[in-house]
């Protein structure tokens, strides 16, 4: 085998992930269960096809050769014999030279044999140094190359290119790496990884980097399934902890690995599988020293989760035009053409097309490898599960005695509003396990998850026009899966769209590759905004939070979505008060707010109102009937050239002179109007007319409701930093949440918006604490608005913080110390529910192919070849839980899937009903169980009536469908589409209305892309 072989072997190895096969989780898991067919495959079935290649074309050259070389001889044998036939010297013939050096080339090249060898070898080498060029941690980056130094980015001719590194990927922020980061040791030991909640006091651990505390005392190692688990805390270091480990990054985490090495060899001293496990040897270093099976996965473990993840939007295209540009532009030098190196021309076309039939299926692999995981991402994510929280005013007085009896709705009530403080007066109910009590208690927020399923469904029942009842929905998701499965059912409805990314600073947990910190940014943001655009209306309207690093970025990337004509403004948000007195440069007082309109001609920010202050500005010094005024100046910034027509003599009214503007600037009104002004009394010279020029008087009275708003938002009227973190401690009587933004100032941004505060929908995708639930339910309560909210969160906020925070400002209005002041709440209604992530779609992929199947591969080698370079993933995963198992739609209400949730992996229940729901893009008016059947009632995005009915078939015949399908009367109530799963015998009266099957409609649209 020669080095350039060997050396492309290794990378391909690495590109297919094959340099990881010790890991236990995710697609390592898969790629790993294939290793050695797909090794077999590359080293007996693809790469010898260069070699091949090159045979054919070495008997070619060869054979041209040996013709040329009988030739040569016959020629020079001939001068030999005429010259001893007359006596001469066969030198004197001058051709006897030319012909005998020629021979000496020819035999020279086939006694070589290094043509094909060569050739071969530069195959081997060009290949792995194209790849090796576009291959960086794991992801490809577009790095073309046209001459050294200087890359080229794609352009077709547009006015401006803005471009970034990664800008033709998706941002993948998952948790993958966090929870499940496994191993397996050479003598089958699995060891895991599993992030714990951090058990240090949170007073003693206030913001900052966050690193891997490993919990060596809580290790444990089951002898049954030989399985180590190893915990770990994801959090800043303690004050104590910073004393210890120091204050370089680097230096800390390298402590902080040494001593969960120390720790775990420790606890496990005597146990010799378990610490075979850690300290067996792994691998070698550069200089060839032993490293551990901990030490190497501790250092990828922790290192891992610091950078970020890509998967390529379109893999197989990019590398093939990559391929081509570096085949024209490195392998075939056009220099070498009409020179004495034209003869190698037919080489570089041979060496060009076996680079090129090798190269093309190698990029195959990899496409199907990249595609397979885009196609993970893309998917559709299943509702794990969903609950609703709402106000007891909604909830029927039938259901109040089990609401009574529920001791966990009670605890809940009381750490969330301290009911156990309220009277029990006979106005209060009295006893608070009565009825009458929870009559008297109509804001109290039930939530659903303490019930069982029967009360959730009969509850919900009992509420007509569910979907318009319902206040807001809260995600508990990564941001991108949660925008791609609404997209039906919020096309072009949501009024408002307000973010507060993170900055990107590099204290925001923002995980991004060294070097490619704004590139990551970038893409991130581009994939979610492409998603959020669609949501809004022509008259909708985005907002974005950024501070000074990342605001030219963030216009970068939303002209491209948005397009720059649909900029509003750059809006500054004065955050704090106090001056930073250790800044390096200067304090900085302010952020950016980015405002968008998806549709600038349409859309018209509503103005506000005028506070008391501003009135004040207008007085009526002259007593005139009009009422209150205020001047404004009458002169415009123009020249006498510019404007001529508004350069023109008035008389002073006391003095009768000519009055001119002046030399730079001229009046800013036509003289026929300013005849009007004056002749209206709307010149104001002054009490005693002491002015040399006029003012404009400007009355209130014949000012439009409001003012325009205006780019710069002063903490005095929106709030500040200080005013978003007292509001946190007012509820939680803690700092849970670091970096909150105030109410008021999400409030301003929801009143511009829209001049209908009836049904307005406001989107938050990075929603943190909950601030934009909080703001409309504010702006609601003052105005008697019906707005409303959704809100995406995936962090640990989301149950300690965001959800809470709806209970408690939907409860009380006033709080202090984490109790409320007042008991003055609202009525109210919101859903929440939890997604499926990409790393649960990963963990519940399966592996499935027949012995028969095995043996067809096996025999035909062309079928081999297709079948391990196009589509060996797809079939082989088909029918996995995460991938739709079509079979298990016949118990619908027990489809499962292994979902990672607080640290831990288990079997769980799928909601199929609310994801099929939200793949309609349903908006649900009635929803309810009867018989065995599950009923969903609402109308599709075109406004189309719509019956959704879900059955277990194993239970409920088509005889028994039929049935329950007449006794409701659904076959003449006017619905366009019925949707059953099962196959079925319903029949509508009405022949343009359509019957479905559930499965085909469900695995349509979990799979269908844009464009697709």
């Amino acid at each position: 085998m020669t080095d350039a072989l060997e050396k492309l072997q290794g990378l391909l190895r690495e590109l297919f992930q094959f340099d990881r096969e010790d890991l236990d989780f995710g697609i390592y898991r898969i790629m790993n269960h294939k290793r050695d067919e797909v090794l077999k495959f590359l080293d007996q079935d693809l790469l010898p096809q260069v070699k091949e290649a090159f045979a054919g074309f070495r008997s070619s050259e060869q054979e041209k050769l040996y013709e040329r070389k009988s030739v040569l001889e016959a020629e020079i044998s001939n001068i030999i014999e005429q010259a001893a036939v007359y006596g001469g010297s066969p030198e004197k013939n001058p051709r006897y030279g030319e012909a005998t050096q020629e021979l000496a080339e020819v035999k020279e090249k086939l006694e070589s044999d290094e043509i094909s060898n060569r050739l071969e070898n530069e195959v081997y080498s060009d290949l792995y140094t194209f790849l090796r060029r576009y291959y960086k941690d794991g992801d490809f980056i577009s790095l073309r190359r046209y001459k050294p130094g200087v890359y080229a980015i794609p352009y077709e001719g547009e006015e401006v290119k803005l471009y970034w590194a990664n800008a033709d990927q998706y941002y993948v922020k998952t948790a993958e790496n966090f929870q499940n980061y496994a191993y397996r040791t050479k003598a089958g030991v699995r060891v895991r990884f599993r992030l714990v909640a951090a058990a240090t006091e949170q007073n003693n651990v206030k913001g900052g980097d966050r690193y891997f505390i490993c919990r060596a005392e809580e290790a444990e190692y089951d002898d049954d399934t030989r399985t180590l688990t190893v915990p770990f805390e994801y959090r800043p270091l303690s004050t104590e902890e910073k004393d210890e480990y120091g204050k370089q990054r680097k230096t800390i985490r390298t402590r902080l690995m040494e001593r969960a090495e120390d720790d775990l060899i420790r606890h496990f001293k005597g146990r010799p599988e378990a610490l075979d496990a850690l300290e067996g040897e792994c691998r070698r270093d550069s200089k060839n020293n032993p490293v551990s099976y901990l030490k190497h996965h501790l250092g990828r473990y922790t290192a891992k989760n610091e950078f970020d993840y890509f998967i390529h939007k379109d893999l197989g295209g990019f590398l093939r035009r990559e391929l081509d540009f570096f085949l024209k532009n490195e392998v075939m030098h056009i220099d070498d053409l009409d020179t004495e190196n034209e003869r190698r021309v037919e080489q570089y076309l041979s060496k060009l097309k076996v680079i090129k039939r090798i190269g093309y299926k190698i990029i195959d692999f990899l496409a199907q490898i990249e595609d397979f995981q885009k196609k993970l991402f893309l998917k559709k994510k299943f509702v794990v599960s969903s609950g609703y929280c709402l106000t007891l005013d909604n909830v029927p007085e039938e259901l109040y005695e089990e609401i009574a009896a529920n001791d966990a709705q009670y605890e809940e009530w009381e750490r969330l509003f301290a009911i156990s403080e309220i009277p029990n007066t006979l106005e209060n109910g009295g006893n608070q396990r009565s009825v009458e009590w929870l009559k008297a208690n109509p804001y109290l927020v039930l939530d659903t998850k303490h019930f069982n399923e029967d009360f959730k469904n009969r509850l919900l029942s009992n509420i007509e026009d569910l979907d318009e009842k319902t206040d807001g929905l809260l995600i508990n998701s990564e941001n991108f899966q949660a925008l791609n499965l609404l997209q039906e059912r919020y096309r072009e409805q949501v009024r408002c769209i307000y973010i507060d990314p993170p900055y990107n600073t590099g204290k925001d947990e923002f995980l991004y590759k060294d070097n490619y910190q704004h590139s990551s940014w970038l893409t991130m943001m581009e994939n979610r905004l492409h998603l959020a655009r669609d949501m809004l209306p022509k008259d909708g309207v985005l907002f974005v939070s950024t501070d000074d690093i990342e605001h030219a970025n963030l216009e970068y990337v939303v002209n491209r979505i948005f397009g720059r004509e649909n900029f509003v403004a750059n809006i500054i948000w004065q955050k704090k008060y106090a001056k930073q007195s250790d800044a390096k440069w200067f304090s900085t007082s302010h952020d950016h707010i980015t405002l968008y309109a998806k549709n600038k001609e349409v859309w018209r920010p509503k103005r506000l109102e005028r506070t008391q202050e501003q009135a004040k500005n207008y007085d009526n010094p002259d007593n005139d009937p009009r009422g209150p005024w205020q001047s404004v100046v009458y002169t415009c910034n123009k020249t006498r050239t510019e404007r001529p027509n508004l350069y023109y003599p008035i008389k002073h009214p006391r003095t009768g002179k000519e009055i001119y503007p002046s030399e730079t600037r001229v009046w800013g009104y036509s003289s026929e109007l300013y005849e009007k002004h004056a002749a209206d009394n709307r010149l104001w010279w002054g009490k005693n007319q002491e002015k040399d020029k006029p003012r404009l008087k400007v009355f209130l009275s014949e000012l439009r409701d409001g003012i325009v708003p205006d780019t710069i938002w002063l903490r005095k009227e929106v709030g500040d930093t200080q005013d978003a973190k007292r509001a946190i401690l007012n509820l939680f009587s803690d700092s849970v949440f670091d970096t909150p933004k105030p109410t008021k100032l999400v409030g301003r941004m929801s009143q511009i918006a829209s001049e209908d505060n009836q049904g307005h929908l406001m989107l938050d995708f990075f929603a943190g604490s909950g601030t934009t639930g909080h703001a409309v339910i504010d702006l609601n309560r003052e105005d008697g608005g019906n707005r409303k909210y959704v809100l995406v969160e995936m962090g640990e906020y989301f149950d300690t913080v965001m959800k809470p925070r709806i209970q408690k400002v939907t409860y009380s209005k006033d709080w202090k110390e984490g109790k409320p002041v007042s008991r003055e709440g609202t009525s109210h209604i919101f859903k929440y529910m939890t997604l499926e992530s990409y790393e649960d779609t990963l963990n519940n992929l399966e592996l499935r192919r027949t012995d028969t199947q095995d043996d067809l591969i096996e025999s035909d080698r062309a079928l081999r070849e297709e079948y391990m370079l196009s589509y060996m993933l797809d079939f082989e995963t088909k029918g996995s839980p995460s991938l739709l198992n079509l079979d298990a739609f016949e118990d619908p209400f027990s489809y499962r899937l292994n979902i990672t949730r607080n640290d831990e992996t288990w079997p769980e229940k799928v909601d199929l009903v609310e994801t099929f729901n939200y793949l309609l893009g349903l908006t649900v008016s009635r929803t309810y169980t009867r018989d065995g059947y599950r009923v969903v009632e609402g109308k599709n995005p075109v406004g189309e009536r719509v019956l959704v009915i879900w059955r277990n078939t194993k239970e409920k015949t088509n005889d028994d469908l039929d049935a329950f399908f007449e006794e409701r009367g659904y076959a003449g109530a006017g619905f366009n589409h019925v949707y059953v799963n099962g196959d079925n015998t319903l029949a509508l009266r009405d022949p343009d209305s359509k019957v479905h099957l559930i499965e085909e409609e469900f695995s349509r649209l979990m799979f269908e892309t844009e464009g697709s």
